[in-house]
């Protein structure tokens, strides 16, 4: 600064900057209620760019000038439990029980305490996490108030202060509950003897030293905020307080120093038992009317794909089962159909806009079902329909109903596109064609009878792209033959056991960790058509296989199998992971390509040539049989032909001659 002369002036200008206002906040749901008008006690301004009127002071300034602040929160849950009550009392008779009001639930449902002891807390408003869920497995709750304990506790204060354990082992009677002071026990009962909200400060205050209730929040204000000078005139008010009501002056400080170790943390207890109680609403509609609750938790969360997965694999672990999407049964949002049974919401395909599924419902509703294509193509919006919404409906599944393959339909799409821009036009122009008759399912059906037929691996790709999900099947379905061969167990039918298991999933997710020792560490989470397992891959084999672990992946693990604390299932420690192709190479025998004499000209032989040497890392055996009308001819090729057998050389081979014409033999 005092050497150049560039930096002082840079210090300088700094200096006149600094303690400026940088920047205009604006809390996201914060309002300021005043009894006249707002401009008789603070200046209000526009907020730039928009109609919006905040007040020129800041939280603090609006405090002290007497005006009340109240936040208002936005919460989703709200709209949840609202479509999910609608949702059951529409489904109710006059002979059902009576219509569900969620504002008297009784608040000691056995059935709802149960399902949260069991950790089945996915969609639990605050209680769905996994740190919660781990928390909820400790504490056990099986009161109301437990549920407002568990919103006040599970924050970093109390989770890291030892708070936490000291109340669960309180409640389970591995701890004694102790009371800093007789009198203090109906506050501090309902908490085991631990200070744990902000109104048991005040209670303290207020039973001890005969605060008002005006003083205890003063009290409760300097204890949060931690100002020292606040904090002594505060302890000389209690200590002298609480002696007058018959407290020793060492035990009236000790009570003072408890209330300030844990007024940091400190939770409202009004907010905490507002949250509980949304909390044990859904997680009674979870209980009671899983589907139902269910499938307004998927509705709310339609557009966000992430969240929608992660509800339909709770959907299928609670046996619900989620159809596809149907142009003439499926509503914006998801639906049950019938009992633990969801109908796929129209809203949630990737592709369509909502002008499109509002045109295509109202047209519906109005005029019935669609019977056919060409009842569908007539019927809707030309305007509105286009290559990329075709696209998302056939592959989504939607237009199954219309009773023809997915792979005709999405063949007709340039022809669908051209009908429809011929009725807009003619529409349009005030004409019609004579002679363009619709054409039937049939006519579609021999029209597009040489187009390829869509194997389960396309209609299934096509389901994870619209819908985020595989939803007719699963991929590892195509594969079942020789994954017996080899000897996979179902994750489902896993079992604790000292032998090495042997299993076979796809790669839902991967998260790589260190250990305290600084090793790195990842695990996995795989799934096949039974169900879903983690897979700890610890550095050893990690370091070989990290190739392996991407999304989507067919994959085939060896380990062995332990409970897993945490979710009180299984997991797997992995000893070796292998692709399909390697999982082959080392359980099979060999690949056999299957020709007839057509295949024998130069076109096809390079095909399969170029197809080998695409995948020619490993020392697999190739062997070719040539059909003929005298009979067959067995090729053994050389080991210079050696491939490795992954699903793409597959793929390649079979679209150059055909379908099923390879196999792999064991």
């Amino acid at each position: 600064y005092d050497s150049e002369e560039d930096v002082k002036e840079l210090i300088d200008l700094a200096k006149k900057l600094e303690g400026l206002t940088r920047n205009v906040g604006k809390h996201a749901g914060g309002v300021v209620i005043a009894p006249s008008k707002l401009t008789d006690f603070t200046a209000l301004y526009c907020e730039a760019g928009t109609n919006q009127i905040v007040t020129q002071f800041d939280k603090d300034d609006v405090e002290k000038i007497g005006l009340v602040k109240f936040d208002f929160l936005g919460l989703k849950t709200l709209t949840i439990i609202d479509w999910a009550v609608q949702a059951i009392n529409q489904s109710l008779t006059k002979e059902d029980a009576a219509k569900v009001d969620i504002s008297s639930l009784p608040l000691d449902d056995l059935d709802t305490f149960n399902l949260l002891k069991q950790g089945n807390t996915s969609a639990v408003f605050q209680l769905e996490s996994r740190g919660m869920k781990d928390l909820i497995a400790r504490l056990l709750p099986d009161r109301f108030e437990d549920i407002i304990a568990l919103v006040a506790l599970f924050r970093p204060g109390p989770l890291q202060s030892g708070m936490v354990d000291d109340f669960i082992n309180r409640k389970h009677g591995r701890a004694k509950v102790e009371y800093p002071h007789p009198d203090l026990e109906p506050i501090l009962s309902p908490t085991y003897g631990v200070i744990l909200y902000q109104e048991q400060v005040m209670q303290i205050a207020q039973k001890l030293a005969g605060y008002t209730l005006g003083g205890a929040d003063l009290l409760r204000r300097a204890m949060g905020k931690k100002k020292p000078e606040e904090m002594r005139k505060q302890r000389e008010i209690f200590t002298q307080g609480a002696v007058e009501r018959g407290v020793e002056e060492k035990n009236a400080t000790y009570i003072f120093d408890l209330m300030e170790k844990f007024a940091g943390y400190g939770f409202n207890k009004s907010h905490s038992a507002a949250y509980a109680l949304l909390s044990y609403q859904t997680a009674w509609l979870k209980t009671h009317y899983t589907d139902y609750f269910m499938a307004a938790v998927l509705s709310a969360d339609m557009s966000h794909t992430d969240k929608v997965v992660l509800m339909l694999e709770d959907c299928h672990k609670q046996s619900i089962e989620v159809i596809p999407p149907d142009i003439n049964r499926s509503h914006w949002k998801f639906k049950v159909a019938r009992k633990n049974q969801i109908l796929y919401g129209l809203g949630a395909i990737k592709g369509l806009g909502e002008a499109v599924i509002e045109n295509l419902i109202d047209e519906r509703q109005s005029n019935g079902p669609y019977k056919h294509l060409d009842d569908f193509i007539q019927r809707v919006d030309s305007k509105k329909i286009n290559k990329r919404v075709l696209e998302a409906l056939i592959r989504s599944g939607a237009m199954d109903c219309l009773n023809l393959p997915r792979y005709i339909l999405y063949a007709a799409i340039s022809e669908i596109l051209k009908s429809t821009e011929q009725r807009c036009q003619n529409q349009n122009s005030g004409q019609f064609d004579l002679f363009n008759e619709p054409l039937t399912t049939t006519n579609y059906n021999e029209k597009y009878s040489e187009t390829p037929k869509w194997g389960l691996l396309d209609k299934l790709k096509g389901e994870k792209e619209t819908l985020g999900i595989y939803l007719s099947g699963h991929p590892i379905n195509a594969y079942a033959d020789e994954l017996n061969q080899m000897m996979v167990t179902p994750i489902s039918n896993l079992s604790l056991t000292d032998k090495t298991i042997k299993i076979a999933g796809m790669v839902l997710s991967v998260r790589t960790l260190l250990t305290k020792r600084g090793d790195k560490i990842a695990i996995l989470s795989i799934e096949d058509n039974t169900g879903k397992i983690d897979v700890t891959l610890f550095s050893d084999v990690l370091s070989e296989s990290r190739d392996k672990m991407t999304k989507d992946q067919l994959v085939v693990v060896e380990g062995q199998v332990s409970k897993d604390n945490f979710s009180q299932g299984l997991r797997m420690t992995v000893k070796s992971i292998n692709s399909l192709g390697e999982a082959r190479a080392k359980y099979a025998k060999y690949l056999k390509i299957k020709l007839n004499l057509s295949h024998l000209s130069h076109f096809y032989i390079n095909e399969i040539k170029n197809a080998l040497r695409a995948f020619p890392y490993g020392q697999f055996p190739v062997q070719c049989v040539i059909n003929h009308d005298c009979g067959q001819v067995h090729l053994k090729f050389g080991k210079s032909w050696g491939c490795m057998p992954e699903i793409q050389l597959i793929e390649q081979l079979e679209r150059a001659l055909g379908q099923k014409s390879v196999n792999i033999e064991y």
